[in-house]
């Protein structure tokens, strides 16, 4: 749901820290800390609302992957959003630091008044650079390629991390945090941030949760409080659009 991910960033770039600290601003927000251990293996299902009506379904699995020293979390999405889009994304996380080992996504548009059809990005963090390629399909048939590589500064993160909202493990009620993010598909640095609201109890088509809200943006997040850490639900503001979870089962393993 790239869009989803445009609603929750600050729309402003990072400021460099040196002038930060030239222009001597206020105390900002604490900073944003992933734990991703605490997200389980399960593999979620949920629906789409669009003013009450049901527009379209999302399954996003979370595997954890034991490697010889370590382990990974790996993200994996397939969501269709009618009519506009259908998506799959994948992305792998080290599940002891939450450090960004790659990130692939594409999305299929199905808009008769857009001339891009398709968008797609595959990249990879190694040794301090973010470095693959982004594809753009035209209607006419033509894919425009775009090379990427650029410094990736440590405590950056993936704007697809709203999808771990359930691992922020520093929010309180009340909290501001922020955290560096790029943005895939555009290639740059922007502000991943949320507001800690009050805890509640929701209901949703799987069930009741005690879940502490995350506003960010346009958009709100409600992630479990208690037992393993997920996100059950998110809607905008205005209550147009939500997403809610229907059921859990067990993980598919998916392809190296």
């Amino acid at each position: 749901m790239r869009w989803l991910c445009f609603l929750l960033l600050a729309s402003s770039p990072l400021l460099s820290a040196a002038t930060a600290q030239t222009s001597g601003p206020p105390p900002g927000p604490t900073s944003l800390q992933f734990d991703v251990a605490q997200v389980p293996a399960t593999r979620d299902s949920f629906v789409f609302r669009l003013r009450g009506e049901e527009r379209g379904w999302a399954v996003w699995q979370y595997e954890i992957r034991s490697l010889e020293t370590t382990q990974e979390l790996v993200y994996t999405a397939k969501s269709e959003f009618r009519p506009i889009e259908e998506e799959r994304l994948r992305v792998v996380v080290n599940r002891a630091t939450g450090r960004p080992i790659s990130s692939f996504h594409h999305i299929d548009l199905f808009s008769p008044r857009n001339d891009t059809v398709m968008v797609e990005h595959d990249l990879e963090v190694t040794r301090g650079e973010i470095a693959g390629r982004r594809r753009v399909g035209t209607r006419s048939g033509g894919v425009q390629i775009v090379p990427v590589s650029r410094p990736f500064a440590p405590g950056t993160v993936f704007s697809d991390y709203v999808f771990l909202a359930g691992a922020v493990s520093n929010a309180v009620p009340g909290d501001s945090l922020a955290a560096p993010a790029y943005k895939e598909f555009d290639d740059s640095l922007v502000t991943l941030s949320f507001i800690a609201e009050s805890p509640a109890t929701i209901e949703v088509p799987a069930g009741r949760f005690d879940v502490l809200p995350l506003r960010s943006g346009g958009f709100r997040i409600y992630a479990t409080r208690t037992g393993p850490r997920r996100v059950v639900k998110g809607e905008t503001l205005d209550g147009a659009f939500s997403f809610e979870l229907v059921r859990s089962g067990p993980v598919v393993p998916t392809l190296e």
